[in-house]
């Protein structure tokens, strides 16, 4: 009887003890996680990603090569000559743009020359049909100049015209009107304008 007295003492500290531990465990367990220091968990860096359709950075258009043509002096007259320019353009329309921004600023090579006026501005370009291309001219585009200048000027629009497609029609209009005459002389202008019919109507 007093053995299991004693069992029973024993068996009762034994339990005490431990569910004292579990507490003591239990208390520390919670002291420790109230008082370390948090790390953070990272955000999802959502506004580093790009959404659908979406770029963090401008993309460059797709770079395309063409042409603007000066005029070179021969011995008996003037050739067309292309100097290629690279554009990188995200619509169809940047790239003639762009040829003809630098057509009407003027030659960067001292061999080349143009007979455009100085002052011309480029007011509409414009393509339609996939192979007509339409380019308004400022009125200054046809002051100065005799015959030779008036046909060399129209063939470095044409050809700059048609730069993307040698097939083109261009049609030269000055202030949003169709340019019928040129110059004081005269130079009749049969629209519209080809890589051909220029060689053939216009030579130099």
């Amino acid at each position: 009887m007093t053995n299991q007295q004693g069992s029973n003492r024993i068996s009762s500290g034994v339990i005490a003890a431990v569910s004292a531990a579990v507490v003591a465990v239990g208390g520390g367990v919670a002291w420790l996680t109230a008082n370390t220091t948090q790390t953070p968990t990272p955000s999802t860096p959502t506004q580093r990603i790009p959404q659908s359709g979406q770029s963090t950075t401008q993309q460059p258009g797709n770079e395309q090569t063409a042409n603007v043509y000066w005029l070179k002096a021969t011995e008996k007259s003037f050739e067309l000559v292309p100097q290629p320019i690279q554009v990188a353009a995200a619509q169809p329309n940047q790239v003639l743009e762009t040829a003809f921004q630098n057509l009407l600023a003027g030659p960067t090579e001292g061999t080349n020359s143009t007979t455009i006026p100085q002052g011309t501005q480029l007011l509409g370009l414009k393509v339609e049909n996939q192979n007509e291309v339409h380019v308004n001219l400022s009125e200054e585009f046809t002051s100065g100049g005799g015959s030779a200048s008036m046909v060399g000027r129209v063939g470095q629009i044409v050809y700059t015209a048609t730069t993307l497609d040698p097939n083109a029609k261009v049609y030269i209009e000055v202030n949003g009107q169709p340019l019928e005459v040129l110059g004081g002389e005269g130079v009749e202008i049969q629209q519209p304008l080809t890589r051909e019919s220029y060689k053939q109507d216009y030579p130099l």
